[in-house]
């Protein structure tokens, strides 16, 4: 491998750590819900969006100059993109907690988060081997087992939404889970994405 190469497979590593982080401080602000400190959750939850945005600019940067990579620039750069997506959506669900002015956390949304960071360290894993993938024997069952979570997150959403639609006498408290849980089930969605997208440069190049 080319030493060049190494930064573009580091780069997305790093990447996806910053997902793990943001799904791991989710988790952290709903096991210990006070909607008094949500203007700092969100800021904290920045910052990791944030050094997430620089990943995904430094890989910008560097596709731009490059005149060869490992594999081709665009599954690069959309690679960057997913990773970044997944991110922005973690931070898009707490965002919903302030806006909707969240009081009282709904314990499905603990479960989702929870799911959310299995998902999130599968990305890590798959990520940390995507260096080595013409030879790694452990990628692709990663992949799977990412696929695997998503459906889990599919089968809670469900759930979820029935109960609320069930159980809730308020509109706007109704109204305002959905809306989270639509946005937890597209970062799962998002997640299985990212690996997809592993999967298909794999195919592409052995």
């Amino acid at each position: 491998m080319a030493k060049g190469d190494k930064f573009y497979y580091e780069n997305l590593e790093a990447s996806a750590a910053f997902s793990k982080d943001a799904a791991t401080y989710l988790v952290e602000c709903f096991e210990h819900y006070e909607p008094e400190n949500i203007q700092k959750m969100l800021d904290e939850m920045h910052a990791i969006e944030h050094g997430a945005d620089e990943k995904k600019h430094e890989m910008n940067e560097a596709l731009a100059k490059a005149f060869v990579t490992p594999v081709d620039r665009e599954d690069l750069d959309m690679l960057s993109h997913r990773l970044d997506d997944v991110t922005d959506l973690i931070e898009e669900i707490l965002q919903k907690f302030y806006i909707f002015d969240i009081r009282v956390i709904n314990p499905a949304a603990v479960a989702f988060a929870r799911k959310l960071v299995r998902s999130c360290e599968l990305l890590c894993k798959i990520m940390g081997e995507f260096e080595n993938f013409k030879k790694s024997k452990t990628i692709r069952p990663l992949i799977i087992e990412l696929n695997d979570v998503e459906e889990e997150c599919d089968q809670l959403y469900l759930t979820s939404m029935r109960e609320l639609t069930q159980k809730s006498t308020d509109v706007l408290v109704t109204v305002s889970w959905r809306e989270i849980f639509d946005c937890m089930e597209a970062c799962a969605d998002a997640c299985e994405h990212a690996s997809e997208c592993v999967g298909s440069v794999i195919m592409k190049n052995t």
